[in-house]
This record gives C-alpha cells, sequence and structure tokens, in this order.
C-alpha cells in the first residue's frame, strides 16, 4: 500500500535523522503543526479514553475518504497523534481496519522510544478511529 505524501515526507525526514535527539526534535515539530481543536470540540464524547494525557479526536467522512483532527494536552503525545493522523488521513474504512499501527511507527524509528503507557494510548486512538468509520 503506497503512503499517502505527507506521511512520506514524515518517513524520509525520520529516517534522515542521526539518532533519538533529532527525532524527538522533529516530533516535537509535527506536534506544533497539527492543528488546534477548538473549544466546541473538546468535549467527553470527543475524548479517546485509553490514554493517559488528554486527547480528544473528531472524524468525518468526505467522498468515502476519512478525515481526523486531533488534539492533546502532551506535547509528546501531539506529536505522535500528529504521525497517525498523516498516516490514516485519505483512507477508507477498510484501509484504516487494516492499518498496521506498530509497523509505521517502527518505520519512523520511533517504536523504541513509545512507552507501553504512550503505545497503548496511541493504540487506543486508533481503535477510537475505528469506532467512528463503523458508526452509521
Amino acid at each position: 500500500m503506497s503512503l499517502p505524501n505527507e506521511a512520506q515526507a514524515a518517513l524520509d525526514s525520520f529516517q534522515a535523522a542521526a539518532g533519538w535527539e533529532q527525532r524527538a526534535r522533529l516530533l516535537m515539530q509535527w506536534g506544533e503543526r497539527l492543528p488546534a481543536l477548538g473549544e466546541a470540540e473538546k468535549i467527553e464524547a470527543n475524548r479517546v479514553h485509553g490514554c493517559e494525557s488528554q486527547v480528544w479526536l473528531t472524524g468525518s467522512l468526505q467522498d468515502g475518504r476519512w478525515r481526523f483532527s486531533a488534539s492533546s494536552d502532551a506535547r509528546m503525545i501531539r506529536g505522535l497523534v500528529a504521525l497517525l493522523l498523516v498516516r490514516v488521513n485519505g483512507l477508507g474504512a477498510e484501509e484504516l481496519q487494516g492499518l498496521d499501527l506498530p509497523d509505521w511507527f517502527n518505520q519512523l524509528g520511533l517504536s523504541r522510544q513509545l512507552s507501553p503507557s504512550r503505545s497503548n494510548g496511541l493504540n487506543a486512538v486508533l481503535q477510537r478511529m475505528r469506532e467512528l468509520t463503523r458508526q452509521p
């Protein structure tokens, strides 16, 4: 499966990074680029449960393709969520169901730095995305 352009750009920049410090800086930059959710979207119904940090997620279907927006109160999580969004935005529901999240973060060179709680949190975000795609 080919990557969306933005995901390929992320992959290229992370693979070119020399070591964890550069990747951490890139991660923060991706988090800063994440468009903020409005206060009206930061409601309990949009909160992702299973994350230690506060994470909110919204999704909409446009022409059979999903677009997600998210926000977090934690810088590192914001970066990770931003990288998840560039990987999933524009996918159809079936492609989203089959996404291999650990493989994506492994390709980015970030999987070793993901603590179990961060990994669980990202999985919770992906699960929430999958739930949204199944709603009528």
